[in-house]
């Protein structure tokens, strides 16, 4: 497959077996976007595939929280991670749930002018500010916030900026009619835990799902990122966890110089740390210096997933640390 895949080369959703086509069928039904890219660039690992649908779908698509603000916390986070590509997808869901006017300023880059959701948008670009809701919606939130963090970083990395062909998402008539042809399936109600059965992968929920499913998926999304630290020795997969831990969980700064580990010495360690830090800075060069036989799709998509989650863990941290300081 081409298109948009920058390293990759997925097999056809068509040919899919298994979990994988599992997948795909729970995506089309309950995503209502049939073989969205976002997931089919994750085929090659299916454990990864699986944990980070569930994720998604357990906390953002389910459950009883608006999806309006749902949508709200994601353009955020991907808006502090660079994701264009996200962005334009929050945009074009946010139209999908009927508020037009709030997805062409998110588009616009200006502020929703409902104060709810300005407090929400500004939480999901800096989750260490207070929560704008409540303790029962919290887990959906923060977990659709994590979420978003995770695919962000895939995404920057192994997908090109364009949603749609031709970068057709820039008019906001296109935006406007894809949200529109989605309406019916945002707009229904889904049945929480009905992902978990396709899950391949355990690891412990985390206390801020509050025995939710959600907590389920995110155990079983963190347990299959980590087996990418198996691609790396034991001195780079730390050198990667040092870094993510140095940073703030907060501010999304470039690496300097002398963080970033040379290319042509230690680029598995690179490739992972800027998946973590400043997955748009990843380059056809930084991909080419590591991605050679014996690696395959399926290696890269488990060492891009090992950056993504040491970050997304560090952003967990910093939140946890900030809810038990305002408590």
């Amino acid at each position: 497959m081409t298109g948009p895949f920058r390293y990759t080369s997925p097999e056809p959703p068509k040919s899919a077996t298994g979990v994988v086509a599992d997948v795909y069928a729970q995506l089309a039904t309950d995503f209502g976007i049939d073989r969205a890219v976002t997931f089919v660039v994750l085929s090659a690992a299916p454990p990864l595939l699986a944990g980070t649908w569930a994720v998604m779908r357990e906390s953002l698509l389910a459950g009883q929280a608006s999806r309006t603000g749902k949508e709200v916390v994601a353009a955020g986070v991907s808006l502090a991670n660079r994701c264009p590509f996200c962005v334009t997808a929050h945009t074009v869901l946010l139209h999908a749930t009927g508020d037009h006017a709030l997805a062409e300023r998110i588009a616009r880059g200006e502020q929703p002018e409902d104060s709810r959701h300005r407090q929400l948008l500004a939480w999901g670009k800096d989750m260490s500010t207070p929560q704008p809701f409540s303790s029962g919606e919290a887990p959906e939130y923060i977990g659709t916030a994590l979420a978003f963090h995770f695919i962000n970083r895939i995404v920057s990395s192994l997908l090109t900026e364009e949603m749609l062909p031709g970068g057709a998402e820039k008019y906001r008539l296109v935006r406007s009619v894809a949200g529109r042809s989605l309406a019916r399936t945002v707009r229904r109600e889904l049945v929480p835990g009905e992902s978990l059965a396709l899950l391949e992968t355990e690891g412990a929920a985390p206390a801020w799902a509050a025995d939710t499913p959600i907590g389920a998926a995110f155990g079983a999304l963190r347990a299959a990122a980590h087996l990418g630290a198996e691609l790396l020795g034991d001195e780079d997969a730390a050198l990667v966890r040092a870094s993510v831990a140095a940073w703030d969980g907060v501010a999304p700064l470039p690496l300097h110089g002398e963080e970033l580990p040379a290319r042509a010495e230690r680029p598995g360690a690179r490739l992972a740390l800027l998946a973590a830090r400043a997955p748009y800075r990843i380059t056809d060069e930084d991909v080419a210096a590591w991605l050679a036989p014996p690696f395959t799709d399926h290696c890269l998509v488990h060492l891009i997933a090992f950056g993504a989650i040491c970050a997304v863990e560090r952003i967990e941290d910093t939140l946890i640390t900030r809810t038990e300081e305002h408590a």
